[in-house]
């Protein structure tokens, strides 16, 4: 057994850029290549199937106004992702690295936006949507027990940090334990959209089509508020380009990585569409938008006395998506540390379990605490603005490339014409929402700039005090010490 059981992948110091190097502590070390094609297939539609569909259909409607529009929303979503995943496939093909966005903005325009990236991702949309999928388990799991009234707000938030901390424990176990258990959680997801589907199309069928009958009544005239109605949407589209994180982890991956989106997002998109038109079918927008856990509303009208199967599947629904989320997101955090953007510490190997301990946990903390409100919404309209930017960067990033590196060796080359529209889409998305949501947007600008002091300081300013170079060396060691003691008395036991 080496000195240590957590290692750097690098066997140095890269912390931050100018300081002291720590003590050499192992050499290079790599995850494994381990996930093949169907894995690839279900981590996308383990982050895609996870809580969106269950929840932001009241999202998209509130702000949409009408059946009519709603619909068109979604269909748009997943047009948008198709077009995206697209540009995707070229970016992950042509900057094989794991990290996804981060990679891909750090190739293109350098060092400061994709720490930007790398900020905002960690302090705003990778915990909120953990926090989210955590409460979305927690919401449909408590729901049986108060069937007539809300659910307790505490009882809620602590469930939602049980489900949060026990995944984020699997997850450092053992990879391919999390992936199998996707196998699981994949049927209770299809399971749960499988059911809704079959039993809006025979309410349908029944004759019952008068919440059809004017489509378009309420229709919003706002084009700032049809933006934010995307928001919503795009959330439960989210988890399209997370595959991207993990291609280092993945088989063949110019194969593999763009089959996998192709498979997956025409799946999607077919799967939300009819799943909605089922809701709207069954529930009025009266119904919809008073409801908190619309597909528990919906098994209560359709189902009867097996409407307590619902709250089930989607509860474990959530649980996977949250699981697969967390396993995906936090390559993202091993990835900048490596790059020397984060401390060291975050850039640590478990040489017995190929997982990204460190990295982990610390994305397990900064989770519980987005717990600090259960407003799904609000926590929605953070994350969504913020990653709709980056994501239109990261695709900006394509013409960069074709400009400044027209060479670059590209697998996969789509027409210049997606990169365009998606970018154009996307800049619709991010500016017209600050009219609408101006504080929930302006909070997320200021957080993600709040990153360029931390990258001045923490990772440009290379005199650093060598008390501090110490302190992130001596911190490093500990949480190797700290795991390597924690191993030697599970062995002894």
């Amino acid at each position: 057994m080496t000195s240590s059981e957590l290692v750097s992948p690098t066997g140095t110091d890269v912390a931050l850029v100018g300081a002291d190097s720590c003590e050499n502590k192992d050499t290079r070390v790599q995850m494994k290549k381990q996930l093949g094609l169907l894995e690839g297939v279900a981590i996308i539609l383990g982050i895609i199937f996870g809580s969106g569909i269950f929840i932001t259909p009241k999202g998209v409607l509130e702000s949409a106004g009408s059946v009519g529009v709603s619909l068109l929303v979604w269909c748009s979503c997943g047009l948008l992702s198709m077009i995206g995943a697209l540009c995707y496939a070229e970016l992950g093909t042509s900057i094989p690295k794991s990290g996804g966005d981060y990679a891909y903005i750090y190739e293109a325009f350098g060092p400061l936006p994709a720490f930007l990236y790398l900020w905002a991702a960690n302090i705003i949309f990778v915990p909120t949507t953990n926090a989210i999928m955590g409460l979305t388990f927690a919401n449909y799991v408590i729901k049986p027990f108060f069937p007539i009234c809300q659910c307790p707000d505490i009882a809620v938030r602590l469930v939602a940090g049980a489900a949060i901390c026990f995944l984020t424990f699997i997850n450092c176990y053992n990879v391919r334990l999390t992936t199998k258990l996707q196998d699981g959680f994949m049927f209770a997801k299809i399971a749960a959209l499988v059911i809704i589907i079959i039993a809006g199309i025979s309410y349908m069928l029944l004759g019952n089509y008068q919440n059809f009958s004017q489509p378009w009544e309420n229709s919003s005239t706002n084009v700032a508020q049809i933006a934010t109605s995307f928001y919503s949407g795009i959330f439960s589209y989210a988890g399209w380009n997370y595959l991207n994180f993990m291609t280092e982890e993945l088989k063949n991956p110019y194969v593999n990585l763009p089959r996998a989106i192709y498979i997956s997002l025409p799946l999607v998109t077919i799967i939300y569409g009819l799943a909605n038109v089922a809701y709207m079918a069954v529930l009025s927008t009266t119904d919809i938008l008073a409801s908190d856990a619309i597909a528990v509303t919906f098994s209560d009208k359709v189902l009867g006395v097996f409407s307590w199967i619902m709250p089930f599947f989607v509860a474990l629904s959530a649980l996977g998506g949250l699981s697969v989320h967390i396993m995906t997101s936090s390559r993202l955090c091993f990835v900048g540390a490596r790059q020397g953007h984060f401390p060291t510490m975050l850039s640590l190997i478990n040489i017995n379990r190929y997982t990204p301990t460190p990295s982990l946990v610390f994305l397990n903390i900064l989770s519980l605490l987005m717990l600090g409100t259960s407003d799904v919404f609000l926590l929605i309209n953070y994350s969504s603005f913020v990653e709709s930017f980056f994501i239109m960067l990261s695709v900006a990033g394509i013409l960069w490339l074709r400009y400044k590196k027209p060479n670059m060796h590209r697998p996969i080359n789509i027409s210049v014409v997606y990169p365009i529209l998606f970018v154009f889409i996307c800049a619709f998305l991010v500016i017209l929402p600050i009219f609408d949501k101006p504080f929930d947007t302006g909070m997320g600008i200021l957080i993600t700039l709040s990153g360029i002091p931390a990258y001045l300081i923490g990772v440009k300013y290379e005199n650093k005090p060598k008390w501090f170079n110490h302190a992130l060396c001596a911190l490093t060691d500990f949480v190797q010490k700290m795991f390597l003691s924690a191993k030697e008395e599970h062995d002894q036991d």
